[in-house]
């Protein structure tokens, strides 16, 4: 039975982890048609991120995407970066030539909202692998578009694990939590990939040499990139390898079976010093507030690799 492809937009900071889940995206044109790439603030500024959009763009061979820049900075934050992670570029690694394919003029914001007033209502989800300020930018700025949503599948949050940037907090939302708020509070139907999922598939030698064994560019790249980032996380938590947070949001959208979660209760700490931008998660139901994300907690490591590994190939 043939299915048409699930329209998304991927909103993202690109950082290694997040070229490798748009490389999945481009790969995988029966299963999800890419709008455009939305590019905002956080692994590395926007200048960035935008043009690393357009280099893993070009890497799939597919300069005909469109590439958009929104917001540089939180709602009311200053920027907090990640170059200790990804490095000074965001894409350290191998080197990188500088993409040919132009940035479109308009601003991410105004695309995302034209985009959903657009389309039919209910055919576009969202995919934010970094801060949620774009998202929250548009539906401050078009609260009509919010009920167009499918449904927001997003990289950020932690439960068990707990904190990647501050003991309390993953980096993503605690970069822009009240771009959070507003997301997690929305009434769109939310599923999270928390670092508590992201940290059950870790690169592995097996996994890195899978990569480089594909024979392509896109195969390499994705093997040094894994490299270069791993030494981090590696040396953090003394683990075998590093998380690939951000393609389990598109590993989600075409193999939905690879992962298991819960309906719970998700709020955000805007507030407090200590635990600024934490995920405060009902796992348990003790709050009695209404559900509002799929929480998921457990994953297909090796069914994850596997598709990657097929997908890295057909570019």
């Amino acid at each position: 039975m043939t299915h048409s492809p699930r329209k998304i937009i991927i909103d993202t900071d690109p950082g290694q982890d997040d070229a490798v889940a748009i490389l999945l995206a481009l790969a995988s044109p029966k299963d999800v048609e890419v709008l455009g790439i939305t590019a905002v603030a956080g692994n590395v500024p926007l200048p960035l991120t935008q043009k690393n959009a357009r280099i893993i763009c070009e890497l799939a061979g597919k300069p005909e995407t469109r590439v958009f820049a929104g917001c540089d900075a939180p709602l009311k934050r200053k920027l907090v970066t990640a170059e200790h992670v990804h490095g000074k570029t965001g894409l350290d690694g191998p080197q990188m030539a500088d993409p040919v394919m132009p940035l479109q003029d308009q601003h991410a914001v105004d695309f995302i909202v034209q985009t959903l007033r657009s389309e039919p209502a209910g055919s576009v989800t969202l995919c934010p692998l970094g801060p949620l300020t774009n998202i929250a930018k548009a539906f401050q700025q078009a609260p009509d578009i919010v009920s167009r949503v499918q449904q927001i599948v997003l990289m950020g949050g932690a439960y068990f694990e707990v904190g990647n940037i501050t003991p309390a907090a993953e980096f993503n939302i605690y970069v822009d939590p009240e771009a959070a708020e507003i997301v997690f509070k929305s009434g769109v139907p939310l599923v999270v990939m928390p670092l508590d999922v992201t940290h059950k598939a870790l690169t592995n030698r097996a996994r890195v040499e899978a990569f480089r064994a594909i024979g392509n560019e896109a195969g390499r790249m994705v093997a040094e990139w894994t490299d270069f980032f791993e030494r981090f996380d590696m040396q953090k938590y003394g683990s075998e390898g590093a998380p690939l947070h951000d393609p389990c949001v598109i590993a989600y959208l075409i193999r939905p079976e690879l992962f298991t979660g819960r309906h719970i209760n998700v709020e955000i700490e805007t507030q407090s010093e200590l635990t600024l931008g934490m995920t405060v998660a009902d796992w348990w139901g003790v709050t009695k507030r209404p559900a509002n994300a799929l929480f998921i907690g457990g994953i297909d490591a090796a069914g994850f690799y596997a598709l990657l590994t097929e997908r890295l190939a057909r570019l």
